[in-house]
């Protein structure tokens, strides 16, 4: 039995029917790699019934303490039931991506059971118009509950899922499942009067280590400047309103050499600053066209990992948030990237001056009963949807495996990031990447973007945009080498012999004569 941490416990607070907290991916295979060319519903049961101690959320369920006096506790669960947690379904004919994007999206929308293992998996058959996909491939929509899991320990959940061939060899675990029965309220009532008291005690104990905070804090803003422009407060769209229960989903696929082609004319732009910017450009796109761009750059969330080496393979969040402006104000993709550039160059430098990893621990301070008891009156209460949003949108991104994957013999061909919806965010962006691809998808609440296809539209249009930009950036870096270098190359000085300049001397000598 094991504590949630006070971040973990925040999701499991702030899950309602309009905003469920699970995060999640859409992966799709190829079944002609597998044995026999064929890869059957039962045979998918067989297959993750024999990984399941590759993680431990597989077979552990979420145990409230009464009133939310404390924060839960997750217990290896004695009646776990496999064929609860993996479903199937069957997409109508003809099977093509936007009923694809459409049957996940409705899947996706559905909270979970919060009193099971905190994940489910849905097999989608009938994939035979999808692009890029071969006829006959099958899909799994992955639901993880956040209260169990960042992306960086989802991505270790899938990989225990998935093979680097089709052989299918069996696997050894260093975990093994342990059935628990649960604990009794009255003992856990006992620990939350203890853990109330020494939870703030602990957090006293950190606050030592922000001693140094302050003077780090003022030379980050001493050597990182910021644009006038980028200090503005944050506009509130229609992407940061009131949530209803429906979701929509889409996502646009780019190469990765392309993007390396942008690094290349832009110095110093990470592969997370390219898709940042390819976001930007699709909101401003977006709410252009609905005449609600503001004038005023919009501002993304952004989540980095504070997970050590030493906790790559625990379960849980340990992630905080930088505050990224995207410049939307900008009309050129160009300048959009260098302002982005600039900007989280300095959010990072922020957060690791700030300390981030301690003030996540120092979260768990407050008495778990007050942080439980505030963060469900601040959802209920609608409360966050009249304060000015804390960012318009969020941007994560969770690297992937960039080698051919298989999971039951089957190749995965295709693989999307799918996020979480909170009140006053109604847009998520996921970026990953997979055997020599960047993905982008997005999440978005139904009703405040009823057309999550023309958006789609405006992530391939800011991509083109940046790669004319990138384009534009080395033509006219090419030029200037080359007047540079024009200007540096002299002409030589024509040398006069010594001969030639003495008869010189004798022929002015005798016209003076």
């Amino acid at each position: 039995m094991k504590q949630l941490s006070a971040l973990d416990a925040m999701f499991a607070y702030t899950e309602t029917a309009n905003t469920p907290m699970h995060i999640g991916q859409l992966l799709i295979y190829d079944p002609s790699t597998a044995p026999g060319g064929a890869v059957g519903f039962k045979d998918i049961l067989r297959y993750i019934e024999g990984r399941l101690d590759g993680a431990r959320i597989f077979r552990q369920k979420l145990v409230r303490v009464p009133l939310d006096l404390d924060h839960p506790y997750w217990v290896d669960d004695a009646n776990f039931d496999i064929e609860f947690h993996v479903r199937h379904i069957a997409l109508p004919k003809p099977g093509d991506w936007r009923q694809l994007c459409i049957q996940a999206a409705r899947i996706y929308a559905r909270p979970m059971d919060m009193n099971k293992p905190l994940w489910e998996y849905t097999v989608i058959e009938g994939l035979d118009n999808v692009e890029g996909v071969p006829k006959g491939s099958f899909a799994m929509l992955h639901k993880m509950h956040h209260a169990a899991i960042d992306g960086q320990s989802g991505l270790q959940m899938t990989l225990a899922l998935h093979d680097l061939d089709a052989k299918m060899k069996p696997r050894k675990f260093d975990m093994a499942f342990e059935p628990e029965s649960d604990p009794n309220p009255i003992g856990l009532l006992a620990k939350a009067q203890f853990n109330n008291i020494a939870n703030p005690v602990r957090g006293l104990q950190n606050l030592q280590k922000l001693i140094p905070m302050p003077k780090r804090l003022l030379d980050v803003r001493r050597e990182f400047v910021q644009r006038d422009d980028a200090k503005t407060s944050i506009p509130k769209t229609r992407f940061n309103k009131k949530l209803s229960p429906h979701r929509v989903f889409d996502g646009r696929e780019f190469a990765l050499s392309d993007i390396k082609k942008m690094r290349e004319a832009f110095p110093g732009a990470t592969v997370n600053d390219v898709m940042i910017a390819t976001v930007s450009g699709a909101m401003r796109g977006y709410l252009k066209a609905k005449d609600d761009l503001p004038d005023t750059t919009l501002k993304i969330g952004a989540p980095v990992s504070v997970r050590s080496d030493d906790d790559k393979d625990s379960a849980g969040n340990q992630v905080t948030m930088m505050q990224v402006g995207v410049g939307t104000h900008l009309e050129d993709a160009g300048e959009r990237l260098q302002f982005i550039m600039a900007e989280t160059q300095r959010s990072k430098a922020m957060t690791q001056a700030m300390g981030a990893k301690t003030l996540m621990e120092l979260s768990g301070a407050m008495p778990a009963g007050l942080t439980a008891a505030g963060t469900k009156m601040m959802v209920r209460a609608g409360l966050v949807e009249r304060l000015n949003p804390a960012v318009n949108s969020v941007v994560t991104n969770v690297p992937g495996p960039m080698v051919p994957m298989y999971f039951a013999g089957a190749e995965l061909v295709k693989s999307f990031g799918m996020g979480i919806l909170a009140e006053g965010q109604g847009l998520f962006h996921v970026v990953t990447s997979y055997n020599g691809n960047v993905i982008l998808t997005f999440l978005a609440d139904r009703n405040i973007m009823p057309d999550p296809e023309f958006y789609a539209t405006c992530i391939s249009r800011s991509f083109a945009d940046l790669m004319a930009a990138a384009t534009k950036a080395k033509t006219a870096a090419t030029r200037r080498m080359k007047t540079k270098k024009a200007k540096t190359t002299k002409a030589p000085k024509k040398r006069v012999s010594a001969s030639a300049a003495t008869a010189g001397g004798v022929r002015r000598k005798a016209v003076k004569k």
